[in-house]
């Protein structure tokens, strides 16, 4: 029997292991075992293998997956994303604070590479490149004389770090090239565009964005405005729509007595975590203002929410974006990254100012800040709702709402005084105001560079004909004179060239410091510290008025920008 069954066994094995196979093709293809297939583990990469093995032409099975990964994340919040190989890089430099190229920025003048500003201490000041100087050639290719894309540009004169780049550089009054060697290194990515001394010894710092610098950059700009003498600040976060909040956290925590509560964060998967103050904050007991709109977002409205809650502060301008999410970035093996929402924050006071979202309905989401445009928000104060919006009161007492942004303490309209068709012919349609004011400083160099400070400069364009000059320059570039709204819109124009030359001389402090001299909101912050009333009490604030003598700003009509910022995808 034992013989006769080692003969048998392996033809017995051999035919149930055929008869296996036999059935197992019989009801694929049949349809009967096909339908049923899945029985668990990872089911997008079952249908991706299912697709790659059997899919009746050949398919890209890793495009496929780049296309289905998006889809999957906007049936989530409006906040989570996947980020793709290609754009991690670009998407995480703003973030990290720094990347590498050779530290300039530049302008397409025309059909030339104008070099606006040399970073100090950048690879380009080091191997001894100039404001206004033209880039010709760029690895002895002729970049000059023809219609070149600017991204194209800066990804040619970006690259990995320690690499060289030779430039061909035309500068004032020389007739022949100078070349330049250029070894790319980390050229800092700056969140704080501005700081600097105003009246009455206040301090004022805009923050763009909390990356892992700002920090650094933060306390740095404190210690300078201290020094020459400020003890008081304006913290400008319009238009901030956030980053990294442990270094909002930080920065808060400059202003904070110890044992202040300046947020906590809760989610499913991650108990309650607060954040308390540690008390050596360099400004603790100096008084200090946040300045907000409709921009403001994240990390933004978690400092002008701790500001408020704890009643350390004012906040002064419009109704923050109403962003109470965080996310997580994970690296993915490939490069690609995942943008996930993991918790929620909340304010000292207990409050979430996330505004409501359907999950999988981004687009109404997105709409949200057109919707408070098209509403008169910016416009009237009276025109915010707040009827379904739960109530929470500060350590004061004060009551502040939850679920729709940080409202101000004080609300600033935005004003429309001086807009007009013609404005905005030579601004947003065009762009004509600004490559007037590049053309005019590269026109006038030698002696617009010879000013010792802003207000200088300032001065002597006052004593110029620089509006009549202006609108010759917009006529010939197709915006015909309109003598009417030229007029009305006078003192906006002119504001803002000014600004825009002053920033390629003074950096973004001369810009801001123009920009904003006749700034509603800024006017009206320095008029509350010079009175005494940067502190909060238990009575509410009543606007008396704004400052006299403002020039507006533009209103905000850039909400899609705001939008796709907010999201993540803002870099370019």
């Amino acid at each position: 029997m034992n013989k006769k069954l080692s003969l048998w066994l392996p033809v017995i094995i051999a035919s149930s292991i055929a008869l296996g196979i036999f059935m197992g093709n019989y009801f694929l293809f049949s349809g009967n075992l096909g339908k049923n297939a899945y029985f668990g583990g990872n089911k997008i990469n079952a249908i991706l293998d299912i697709i790659d093995n059997q899919y009746v032409d050949s398919v890209d099975v890793h495009d496929l997956a780049e296309g289905v990964i998006p889809k999957i994340f906007s049936e989530l919040d409006p906040h989570s994303l996947y980020i793709s190989a290609k754009d991690a890089q670009s998407v995480n430099e703003e973030l990290e604070g720094s990347f590498s190229g050779i530290g300039v920025s530049f302008n397409m003048q025309t059909d030339t590479i104008l070099v606006i500003t040399v970073i100090p201490g950048g690879p380009s000041e080091k191997a001894g490149l100039q404001p206004f100087d033209r880039i010709i050639t760029i690895n002895d290719s002729l970049f000059a004389g023809k219609k070149i894309n600017q991204n194209d540009v800066m990804k040619t004169l970006r690259g990995e770090r320690n690499t060289t780049v030779r430039l061909g550089v035309k500068r004032r009054n020389l007739a022949e090239l100078l070349h330049f060697d250029v070894t790319r290194g980390d050229v800092p990515v700056v969140s704080v565009d501005a700081s600097y001394a105003m009246e009455n010894h206040i301090g004022f710092i805009k923050i763009s964005k909390f990356t892992r610098t700002s920090y650094n950059e933060f306390i740095t700009a404190i210690a300078r405005l201290k020094q020459e003498g400020c003890n008081a600040f304006l913290i400008d976060l319009r238009g901030n729509t956030g980053g990294i909040m442990e270094t909002a956290v930080h920065m808060i925590n400059e202003f904070m007595p110890q044992g202040r509560l300046i947020v906590y964060t809760e989610g499913k998967s991650f108990p309650r975590s607060d954040i308390y103050a540690n008390g050596t904050g360099s400004c603790i007991n100096d008084p200090v203002i946040v300045l907000t709109d409709e921009g403001s977002a994240s990390a933004s409205e978690i400092f002008a929410g701790a500001i408020q809650d704890n009643d350390r502060g004012l906040i002064i301008g419009r109704r923050t974006y109403g962003k109470g999410l965080v996310q997580t970035q994970i690296g993915l093996t490939d490069g690609s990254q995942l943008r996930l929402t993991i918790a929620r924050y909340y304010t000292p006071s207990g409050r979430s100012i996330q505004k409501e979202y359907e999950m999988g309905h981004s687009e109404e989401y997105d709409m949200d800040i057109y919707n408070r445009y098209l509403h008169g928000e910016f416009y009237s104060e009276d025109s915010i709702r707040t009827d379904n919006l739960p109530e929470y009161r500060t350590s004061l007492g004060r009551k502040v709402f939850g679920g729709g942004g940080i409202m101000p303490d004080l609300f600033i309209p935005s004003d429309t005084t001086g807009i007009t068709s013609y404005f905005n012919n030579v601004t947003r349609n065009s762009n004509v105001l600004y490559l007037y004011a590049l053309a005019y400083s590269d026109r006038h160099y030698d002696r617009l560079s010879s000013f010792p400070t802003v207000h200088a400069l300032s001065d002597y364009l006052d004593r110029q004909p620089l509006l009549s000059e202006f609108t010759d320059f917009a006529e010939a570039q197709g915006i015909r004179k309109r003598p009417v709204l030229i007029d009305l819109s006078a003192e906006l124009i002119k504001t803002h060239l000014y600004a825009y030359i002053a920033r390629n001389f003074f950096d973004e402090n001369g810009f801001y410091f123009i920009f904003y001299r006749r700034d509603e909101t800024v006017l009206r912050a320095v008029q509350m510290i010079r009175e005494g009333k940067s502190i909060p009490s238990a009575e509410p604030l009543t606007d008396k008025g704004v400052a006299q003598g403002a020039v507006p700003r533009t209103p905000f009509q850039r909400y899609a920008l705001i939008r796709e910022r907010i999201r993540g995808n803002y870099l370019t």
